[in-house]
């Protein structure tokens, strides 16, 4: 994470703020997220069964692959405003899933901040377009516009 002052927010609106570390997508955590969310279906938790499908093998989870979204912020690719009180995640305008993630990929995500506003006084409200790249791949597993709120005081 990067930390910035709240004066440095027109600088950063409608640039790339960083990308984050490559993650490599197991199948114990494809098996993990199934157990979590009770979505157990063959194409994620089965690689017999899902050779025979259009992905030859097992796929994350589209909702899992949304999920690192933290992670890859975390690692790299948000911005953070000093003396930050406390970050809210507020959801997201746009989610795309664009290509599935194999089992044993490895992806990372890529961000630009696109919009900031002040929403109350020490609120603000900042909006990234997010893409998660899969190495190897043109096509990006996911698109996306999040929304996320910073309290600073």
């Amino acid at each position: 994470m990067q930390f910035i002052s709240v004066e440095d927010i027109p600088n950063w609106v409608g640039k790339p703020t960083g990308s984050s570390d490559w993650l490599t997508v197991s199948q114990d955590r494809i098996d993990q997220f199934a157990d979590v969310t009770e979505d157990h279906q063959f194409i994620h938790v089965d690689p017999v069964r899902a050779k025979d499908t259009p992905f030859g093998g097992t796929v994350a989870h589209g909702f899992l692959t949304l999920s690192l979204l933290s992670r890859f912020a975390e690692t790299g690719g948000m911005l953070v405003l000093k003396d930050i009180k406390m970050g809210v995640n507020y959801g997201f305008d746009k989610v795309r899933l664009m290509n599935p993630v194999a089992a044993g990929k490895r992806v990372r995500g890529h961000f630009k901040l696109i919009e900031a506003t002040e929403k109350l006084p020490g609120q603000w409200a900042f909006k990234y377009a997010v893409k998660v790249e899969i190495e190897g791949d043109e096509k990006p597993a996911l698109v996306a516009e999040w929304l996320n709120i910073m309290m600073v005081g």
